[in-house]
């Protein structure tokens, strides 16, 4: 009678299993790509309005500037009345709006705890969900984008893109390697799990403003 290891026993079950469970989903689920478009109107406005549109849906605040001059001055308005003493912005491309503006601000990222709002760009602009992609390769690190009570994004026309799925694509022909953290935004954080009730900013920004610079040639 043969005597088997029982430890032998119960790998050889579990590789058993395993097999199993690749045949089923090989055979269950073939890989196709899905099309989305097929679903969903097509986007008949200009996709920077569509965005505007959708954004300011989802309780984001949107300013349009046409050019540098005016995204400098509505800087100077927004921090004039918000009075914020203590703003990150740690991204040099962005910090660039910011001394023009003549805003105080920390590129500190250690410092992030104390900041009262946080400056940052993005990766792309979504049209169809009003949503902002940004990522952990932009320069602001991880932190930044769920720990800032007020979130300002600086934006370019030609970053928006109609879907999800352009963003996405943009992004892994932008980097060699995917970057370690990549992140939608739509509109402010929110919650409505205590008792029904809708809260904004409970686990993140409760305020997100949008600045849309034109970046197209006239």
């Amino acid at each position: 009678m043969e005597v088997r290891d029982p430890r032998r026993i119960i790998l050889d079950k579990i590789k058993a299993v395993r097999s199993n469970q690749e045949d089923r989903v090989k055979t269950s689920f073939p890989k196709f790509k899905h099309d989305s478009s097929q679903y969903l109107n097509d986007i008949e406005d200009h996709p920077e309005m569509e965005f505007a549109r959708n954004l300011v849906q989802v309780k984001g605040k949107f300013v349009y500037c046409p050019n540098q001059k005016e995204l400098i001055l509505a800087l100077r308005i927004l921090h004039h009345e918000e009075q914020w003493e203590n703003i990150s912005c740690t991204e040099p491309s962005i910090r660039e709006y910011i001394d023009r503006a003549g805003i105080p601000y920390s590129s500190d990222q250690d410092s992030i705890q104390n900041i009262e709002a946080a400056i940052t760009g993005c990766e792309y602009m979504i049209a169809r969900t009003g949503s902002i992609l940004v990522s952990s390769s932009q320069g602001s690190g991880r932190r930044v984008f769920g720990h800032a009570p007020v979130h300002i994004i600086i934006g370019r026309s030609s970053q928006v893109v109609n879907e999800i799925g352009d963003a996405l694509s943009g992004i892994k022909g932008k980097y060699s390697e995917m970057p370690s953290q990549v992140s939608m935004i739509t509109g402010p954080s929110r919650t409505a799990d205590i008792e029904k009730t809708l809260v904004l900013g409970a686990h993140g920004p409760r305020d997100l403003f949008v600045f849309l610079l034109n970046d197209f040639q006239s």
